[in-house]
């Protein structure tokens, strides 16, 4: 996490958000308790090299991910406002040097994806303690290090990462009992050698016995072989079958099983990202334009919200399509 202590919250702030949690929840949003942090641009930096975690694995992919975002708010390119976290209690952290209207927006926001991870059933089956988890990953794959190696542990981390896409998201839906096992293999004779028709006098030449025989052996051989192939049946979830059947040693098998289960925990938001992001638009726009803009902040509001969800031809913004999609939807 970053190495410097996070920014103490304003009294204003904290008196606004409080209002605008009061207010969310009066038009029936529901959401799990949400913490903010305050954050300067290299800690908020820091924790979304991350992924949003203040702690995870080491691994070379964070490091490059911090310096595209430092050298993105160096070069004015970009700037992160905020950061919500799928946990209960949801973590958000804060950008210090925000406005105080882009800091009630951006808490506005925040309860609008809060309100979202609880109640969307994409969401339903992810870890909701993560925030831990991910710490106990960290210390997992640190132990790996001290015993084998930064190199070694490195390289197969890039060799898990390369296929942590090969996941299910739809498996964590279904729940197999005993009448849903794979179904056993019927017994079957052994196949029957091709002979071609022809005269018996010609037979010895046109179906040599030697090659009949050769034929049948390897018939047999590519029966018995089947009887050992894996999966019965096709599978999404390569990296459970890996993990199966695979041979690996116990801390492959333990760096490979930290990489599943984080696939699964980010598959939803990738799944959803249209309707997470449409919907916490949706609502800091409710909130802000109904309660708490004033008028002094109405111009500075406009325009960053207008930037939030400007979608220029060519492009495809998933704010802008997602708050047209839920406006479409009340109308």
């Amino acid at each position: 996490m970053a190495s410097h202590q996070l920014a103490p919250f304003p009294e204003e702030l904290l008196a606004a958000k409080k209002q605008i949690r009061e207010q969310a929840r009066s038009y029936g949003l529901d959401f799990f308790n949400v913490i903010f942090e305050m954050c300067d641009y290299e800690q908020m930096n820091q924790i979304a090299a991350y992924g949003g975690f203040p702690q995870r694995y080491p691994h070379w992919r964070f490091g490059a991910e911090y310096e595209r975002l430092r050298k993105q708010h160096h070069y004015g390119l970009g700037r992160i406002y905020e950061m919500v976290i799928n946990n209960d209690p949801c973590y958000a952290y804060l950008q210090e040097s925000n406005q105080l209207v882009d800091q009630k927006l951006v808490i506005a926001h925040v309860y609008g994806h809060a309100d979202f991870f609880k109640n969307n059933l994409w969401f339903s089956q992810t870890n909701r303690k993560m925030m831990d988890e991910m710490a106990n990953h960290a210390t997992r794959v640190r132990k790996h290090i001290e015993k084998h190696g930064y190199d070694t542990v490195e390289k197969w981390l890039d060799i898990c990462l390369s296929v942590e896409d090969l996941i299910d998201p739809h498996s964590m839906f279904l729940r197999r009992g005993p009448d849903d096992q794979p179904p056993q293999e019927p017994k079957r004779e052994p196949p029957a050698v091709t002979k071609f028709k022809t005269k018996d006098y010609l037979d010895r030449w046109v179906n040599p016995p030697e090659l009949l025989e050769a034929e049948a052996r390897r018939l047999r051989e590519e029966q018995a072989r089947r009887r050992f192939v894996t999966p019965v049946r096709p599978t999404r979830d390569v990296l459970k079958y890996l993990l199966e059947h695979a041979r690996l040693e116990d801390w492959q098998a333990d760096c490979l099983s930290i990489i599943r289960e984080e696939a699964y925990y980010f598959a939803p938001q990738a799944m959803t990202k249209i309707m997470n992001e449409g919907w916490a638009s949706y609502w800091h726009s409710t909130l802000m334009t109904r309660h708490f803009v004033h008028a002094r902040e109405i111009i500075d509001y406009a325009d960053h919200h207008s930037g939030t969800v400007h979608m220029p031809p060519g492009n495809f913004n998933p704010y802008k399509i997602g708050l047209e999609l839920f406006r479409d939807i009340e109308d």
